[in-house]
This record gives structure tokens, sequence and C-alpha cells, in this order.
């Protein structure tokens, strides 16, 4: 019993000190980056992401980090365009990005992601 209370008590502390964290569930699929809708042209090689147009709004997150989950393994990718396509809590990785975190044949993975 005290042990649960001492370990609630650290959860509200730590929300406190560090806030709420903005966690999503969603899709992560691949595609091959370009000139993006964040005005800056992107390879295959990095590690960028575009987010859903819910996420990517006006584009205030341009140059912005979000960390991906699946499986435990993490990947951090830069955002640098909008999916068009892509459902609200989905997000669109590049190859190297979604190799990092399973093999491309899958195509499609349900992730974990939060703004960083």
């Amino acid at each position: 019993m005290q042990v649960t209370r001492t370990l609630l008590a650290l959860i509200s502390v730590s929300a406190s000190l560090f806030g709420s964290v903005n966690a999503f569930k969603g899709d992560a699929t691949y595609y091959d980056p370009g000139l993006g809708a964040c005005g800056k042209t992107n390879k295959g090689g990095d590690l960028v992401v575009a987010l859903s147009a819910a996420k990517y709004g006006s584009g205030s997150h341009c140059g912005k980090y979000i960390g991906i989950h699946y499986k435990g393994k993490y990947v951090k990718a830069k955002i640098v365009d909008k999916c068009p396509g892509c459902a609200t809590n989905a997000v669109d990785i590049s190859p190297t990005a979604f190799s990092k975190l399973a093999n491309k044949d899958l195509g499609r993975i349900q992730v974990d992601w939060e703004f960083l």
C-alpha cells in the first residue's frame, strides 16, 4: 500500500515538473522525401517525418522533432513535411527512419509517437 502511494506521488511530481506528455498512437508508413511542405529538400537517408494535415496545421512544427516507438525500438525524426493522405495520428517517415523500427517489407506499422 505504501509503495503504491509513493509511486503515485512520484508520478504526480513528475507530471507537474515535466508537463504532460503528448503521446499519440497511429500508423507509420514510409515515403521518399524530396522538397517538403516546410520548404527544405530531404533525402531517403535522412531521419525525417511528414505529419498528417491535422497535426501539421500551419507548419508551426517544422524543424522540430518527434520520437517514434515500435516494439522496443526508437527513432527520432525531424518534421519536414505534411502528409495530406495520412489519418490524424499517422506519420509518414523516411525509409531510413522506418528501417530503424521495422523491416520495410511490412510497409505499415502501428507506432506510438510524441513531440519532443
